[in-house]
Formats: structure tokens, sequence, C-alpha cells
């Protein structure tokens, strides 16, 4: 058997590891060329698409949809929730205390400012003053005798003052109870109507304890709460539509009537209120929608919201279809101001001034394309 020499063993794995690499780096050339070659067919089959796009092939050609630029009256609306309320809404307490008599009213039933509603018990009262009357008899009958004696220059002058002090004072006290007495008999602080009795017969009334609700919806309140961005715009005299969605076909046509003074720094909203009055149907805590008018511009330039485009640099810009041979169009790319957007329209101004009213607008089919491009509508 013949031998190798040692040396020669030891070359044998070099060798092959030697030729392994060199494999490899014949497949990694392969795949480079392979890139190579389909980078230069990407490439030359954008230049087709750039050069069919020119020439307007309609195959080729991005499909779109047109609407005209059109000059009309602009109108923003905000639209929040509001509220239903009135100043006349109560509930009456007893302000002394006192056992339930007898209760005048019952639910339902129209009164007048000042009629009698609940009477509760003063015969304590009643029984006070009948004394208060005996000793103010008799006090008033001494200071007539103290008056007679100071004429004859018999009494004393601290003798006439106590007699005199001693009137005056019973007299208070007497006021001060048929003032009380009076608060015996509960009286409506307002026309309106009793919408619930809490009282009955017999029962022991107190200051916290409410006796009845009277509510008079005859004028009322219908209030909101708006972010502070619509401050400038919304002011006394700004016309709104009320809507209430309890009642579908009723719809109010109003103003505000007062803008409020405060931004809640909780919500960062302000206040405004419209007064209507004669109201038969709206109750107090109704809830209501409210669309306000806040932006009015005659003659604006108006665009679908849609149409408007953003660009990385935060500008605002949309594209004009100039017609070509073919009914094919040109994409032209226009930067606008836009001032606001409502109800899929939006109020905006043209930095291009050669560009009038009646122009076409791409509506769909913006995104993707560039400036000059060539775009088709079918």
């Amino acid at each position: 058997m013949k031998r190798y020499p040692k040396k020669v063993s030891y070359f044998l794995p070099i060798l092959f590891l030697v030729a392994c690499g060199q494999e490899q780096t014949g497949d990694l050339d392969k795949l480079l060329e392979k890139k190579s070659a389909l980078k230069a067919e990407l490439a030359s089959i954008q230049d087709q698409i750039q050069a069919q796009q020119k020439e307007g092939k309609t195959g080729l050609a991005p499909l779109v949809v047109l609407d005209k630029l059109a000059q009309r009256n602009y109108e923003h609306k905000i639209i929040v929730q509001g509220n239903v309320e009135t100043d006349q809404d109560v509930l009456i307490n007893a302000e002394m205390g006192g056992l339930i008599n007898q209760v005048h009213v019952h639910e339902g039933q129209r009164v007048s400012v000042g009629q009698v509603l609940v009477t509760l018990d003063a015969s304590i009262l009643s029984s006070n003053m009948k004394e208060l009357e005996t000793q103010l008899a008799y006090a008033e009958y001494m200071l007539e005798k103290q008056e007679e004696l100071k004429r004859r220059g018999v009494g004393s002058e601290f003798e006439y003052k106590t007699a005199l002090n001693q009137v005056n004072s019973l007299k208070s006290k007497m006021k001060s109870l048929s003032t009380q007495r009076g608060k015996s008999a509960i009286k409506a602080p307002f026309s309106g109507m009793i919408d619930k009795v809490f009282a009955k017969n017999g029962q022991l009334a107190g200051p916290q304890s409410p006796l009845l609700r009277l509510v008079n919806n005859q004028s009322v309140k219908i209030t909101a709460d708006i972010s502070e961005k619509h401050l400038e715009n919304v002011q006394v005299g700004t016309n709104m539509k009320v809507r209430f969605p309890n009642f579908k076909d009723t719809t109010l046509k109003l103003q505000v009537s007062h803008v409020g003074n405060y931004i809640d720094p909780t919500n960062r909203t302000f206040r405004v209120m419209s007064q209507l009055n004669n109201n038969k149907v709206l109750l107090p805590n109704m809830l209501a929608e409210l669309e306000i008018t806040d932006i009015r511009v005659p003659d604006a330039m108006v665009v679908p919201s849609k149409s408007i485009l953003k660009s990385q640099q935060n500008e605002d810009y949309i594209f004009i279809a100039e017609p070509e041979k073919d009914g094919k169009y040109k994409a032209r790319r226009i930067q606008i101001t836009l001032h606001s957007r409502y109800d899929g329209w939006a109020h905006i101004d043209l930095l291009d001034h050669n560009v009038q009213p009646g122009a076409y607008v791409i509506v769909e089919g913006a995104r993707g394309i560039a400036d000059g491009d060539i775009v088709r509508t079918k």
C-alpha cells in the first residue's frame, strides 16, 4: 500500500476548504449579476411607464373623479348638546316647623303668585300673641299714668322711661310673633303649575323637608357649553337651530341671547344661552341639540373636503385637472389656504390666482399622482 508523506496529509483539508470557498464565491457572483439585471429591467419598465403616461395611453393613465371649483355662499355650523332650563322651578319648604293643617292645592293645579298653598298649625303662636296683647294693654295703661304724673311734676323720669321701654318691647314682640304666624300660611312665590305635592295633612313640616314643587315653563332658557375655539365667531345675535331628540318634528329657529364671560378650566368651554318665551311644550332638563351657524362667508371659494391633500411639509394643496387631447387631463398641483370644513365642503383660498371658479378639481384618485401626470375620468 502506497503511503503519502505526512506533509501532504496536512494540506488536504486546506485544499478542500479553498475549493468550497471558490464554489460559494461563484454562486454569490451569479446572484449579484442577476440582481443587476433585474434592476436594469425595472428601470427600463419604469421608463416605459413614464413614456406611456406622457403619450396619454388610456390603459395606463390613473383613473380620477372630477368636480368643479365653486364660488358660493359658505356656512360653518357647530352642533352641540344642550339643555332646557328655567329659573322658576323650585321646591317650596316651610320656613318654620309646625303641624300641617291643610294642603290647599293638588298636582296639576295652576296657581297665582301669593296664593296660599299649605297652612301650618299656628295655635301656639296665636295664644302667645293674646297673652302679649294683655301685657301690652297693661303696659300702655302704666305709660299713660307715668305721662300724667310727669305733666304734674310728680313722677320721676326713670319711671317714665321704664314704662315707655316696656311698651316698645312688647310691641316688638307682637310684631315678631305676627310675622311668624304669617309664615304659617305658605304662599306661591310666583304663578305656575303645581308639579308635585309632598305634604300631607297631619304631617310635621320642617325647614329641610320640601312641601311641593312649583314650576312655571312659560319662559325657558336653552343652554349649551361650546369649545373656546369658537368664542371669536359666536356672539349675541348669532343664528341657531334647536332640535329635540324626543320631539322629532320640533325645530326652533332662535338667536344667541347671552354669551358667557368665563371659560371652564375643566373642559375649556364657555356657556351660551337663548331665551324662549310663551313656551307650551318644552320642560326643564329636556335634552336639546343646538346647531349654531358661527361662520358665514358670501361668494367663498369652495371645494369638496376629500379633494384636499397635505404634503410632508404640512402644506395643504389640491390638484386641478386641465383638459388635454383624447379626453385626458393634466394634473396640476395648486397650494391652498384652508380656512374651515363643514358637511363635506371646505372653504379655501387659492395661492395661484390664475385658477378661476369652474375649473376641474380632482376629488378622488389624487393620491399617488404627481404634478404634470396625465389622468383620465373613464
